[in-house]
């Protein structure tokens, strides 16, 4: 089991290293290249020899994050400290976790469900984003921001968040993201690209699964589905799928909601996003996955009605839970709901 360490006993490891390799994980998001990256150009910066990795390779989508990086060209070397950023799981390094278990030496994370597969773990689960964690490492390098790293941090934070919007926005996130913007950056150039730029075959595969929406539990539970037929028929690469599990959450009244993107003939990635009625992670993990309190996932084998089947019973599971303790007054926090007829929110 991973040693747990704080920033400063992270940021010591990184300095008396050298030839350090930063992994990310496989479907590469905002957060994980963010942190990589932002990383990656302090090290290089302090003068170390250090280099970045993906399974997935690196998007095109984020090439603002890395211009005029070529992977090919990154210096050649056997690391004396391998990191991990944002990998919740071994398994989320795809076909190199294999040769990489035991190897790992620091996994920095925000993630509550991470296994502990590195030799040493930084992980704070209260953090939106990885990148806030990066950013306080970075802090106790004495590593000076720039604008190359500014542009990093707030991607990661914008992206895992929602543009701001999901309940794992803090304080401290808005607050990090102003100090970011005082390096110049344009903030409203990322966020279009991240939340408002869509190409045709983005929004024709959104038209398709749109049509395979179904609804479980008087409305309260929505399922879509992404056949390798429509990925075929729309040739949206993976990079460009990133945001469509979050589409029927926006469906007023939704508090469960889950994409099934088909993998293979009976393999489907179950992602799913919640409201604050659903612990998407503690669902997620009766499945055998895990992730965040309202963002989470899983990997099921079999039909994709026998996937929903599965999903389904846990859900309604929980939903029931949910619904118990609300009815004994035992849920603490304040639900906020929209009152349709006052046009109004509510509590």
């Amino acid at each position: 089991m991973a040693q747990a360490v704080n920033e400063r006993q992270a940021a010591a490891l990184l300095a008396q290293s050298d030839r350090i390799l930063i992994l990310c994980h496989q479907k590469p998001d905002g957060d994980t290249l963010g942190s990589g990256f932002a990383l990656l150009y302090a090290l290089l910066a302090m003068g170390k020899t250090a280099r970045i990795a993906c399974p997935d390779g690196f998007p095109p989508r984020y090439c603002f994050l890395y211009p005029g990086f070529v992977p090919e060209r990154q210096p050649d070397f056997t690391p004396s400290c391998i990191v991990a950023v944002d990998v919740a799981d071994l398994q989320l390094l795809g076909a190199w976790a294999g040769r990489l278990a035991g190897k790992i030496d620091l996994c920095i994370d925000h993630h509550p469900s991470n296994t502990g597969y590195a030799a040493r773990l930084l992980l704070d689960a209260k953090a939106a984003a990885t990148v806030e964690i990066i950013d306080r490492v970075l802090r106790e390098l004495g590593a000076q921001v720039d604008y190359r790293i500014a542009v990093c941090i707030y991607t990661g934070l914008a992206t895992d968040t929602g543009c701001f919007r999901y309940s794992n926005t803090t304080p401290a996130s808005h607050l990090l993201a102003a100090r970011m913007m005082e390096h110049g950056i344009d903030s409203y150039r990322i966020n279009k690209l991240m939340f408002e730029t869509k190409s045709p075959a983005r929004m024709e595969l959104e038209r398709m699964v749109m049509d395979t929406l179904e609804y479980y539990e008087n409305k309260r539970i929505a399922f879509i589905a992404m056949t390798l037929d429509a990925i075929e028929k729309t040739g949206v690469p993976e990079e460009d799928m990133e945001g469509i599990a979050a589409i029927p959450r926006q469906i007023e009244g939704v508090d469960a909601a889950v994409t099934f993107q088909q993998k293979g003939p009976e393999r489907w990635r179950v992602s799913m996003r919640s409201s604050q009625y659903v612990d998407a992670s503690a669902a997620c993990a009766r499945l055998g996955g895990g992730g965040h309190a309202r963002a989470a996932g899983c990997t099921l084998e079999g039909t994709l009605e026998a996937a929903k089947a599965r999903v389904l019973g846990v859900l309604r599971d929980v939903l029931g839970t949910q619904d118990s303790l609300k009815a004994e007054g035992s849920q603490g926090e304040r639900i906020w709901s929209f009152d349709r007829a006052r046009r109004n929110f509510m509590y």
